[in-house]
C-alpha cells in the first residue's frame, strides 16, 4: 500500500496526533533559537493525557520560550509557532495548527537547504516545491526538506497506529534525530561564516 501524503495524514490525524505532529515540528526547530533548552518537554509528557493540563503546560511553554534570546528572523518564527498553539483541544484548531507548523518547518529547513552561493530561489519556486512536498513529491527539494519531510510523515504514521505513550516516544525519537541533524547545519553554517 503506498504511503499517504503528508497534506493526507494531517487531514485524518486526530487530536493527539494533531498536538504531536505540530510539537515535533517545533522540536525539530529549537536550534534556531540561541540557547538550547527543553522548554517543550512538559507539554510532550502532557500528550498522554491528551485534553488534561494542555492549556496550562502549554501557557508554561510560552512563557519559558519568551526568555530564550531571539536573534534573527528564522528564531522569531520558531516562538511565533509555539505562540500560535491553539489553548484548546479541539481537532480543528489542533489541525490548522499542525498544518501550519508543518509548512514552517518545511520552510525553515529550506532556507539552510540553499546553499548561500547559488543565491535564494524565487519566493514562488519555494511556495510550489514546499507545495509539492507536502502533495508526497519531494523531489526538487534538498536533502534538508526531504528529510523534514519524511520524519512529519513518520510522526504522523506512527501515532496514526494508535500506541499511547509508545508512540510519542518514538515520535520524540523522530524529533530529536531530526533536531540533532539542524542543529549540526547551523553550527556548520555559523563556522562557515565567522
Amino acid at each position: 500500500m503506498a504511503s499517504k501524503c503528508l497534506r493526507e495524514l494531517i487531514a485524518q490525524a486526530d487530536e493527539r496526533g494533531l498536538a504531536a505532529s505540530g510539537l515535533a515540528c517545533l522540536d525539530r526547530c529549537l536550534p534556531l533559537l540561541a540557547s538550547e533548552s527543553d522548554v517543550l518537554r512538559p507539554l510532550w509528557a502532557g500528550l498522554v493525557d491528551g485534553a488534561e493540563d494542555w492549556s496550562v503546560r502549554l501557557g508554561a511553554a510560552r512563557e519559558a520560550m519568551e526568555s530564550e534570546t531571539v536573534s534573527d528572523e528564522a528564531a522569531v518564527l520558531v516562538r511565533q509557532m509555539l505562540g500560535a498553539a491553539p489553548s484548546e483541544w479541539e481537532r480543528e484548531p489542533l489541525r490548522e495548527w499542525a498544518d501550519d507548523c508543518s509548512v514552517a518547518a518545511l520552510e525553515l529547513h529550506h532556507r539552510f537547504d540553499a546553499s548561500p552561493a547559488e543565491g535564494e530561489p524565487e519566493a514562488a519556486d519555494v511556495v510550489e516545491v514546499l507545495k509539492n512536498c507536502r502533495e508526497g513529491e519531494p523531489t526538487s527539494a534538498g536533502p534538508l526538506v526531504a528529510g523534514e519531510v519524511r520524519r512529519q510523515i513518520q510522526v504522523l504514521e506512527i501515532l496514526a497506529e494508535g500506541e499511547g505513550g509508545v508512540g510519542l516516544r518514538q515520535a520524540l525519537d523522530v524529533s530529536t534525530e531530526g533536531q540533532r541533524i539542524l542543529r549540526a547545519v547551523v553550527s556548520r553554517r555559523a563556522r562557515v561564516q565567522r
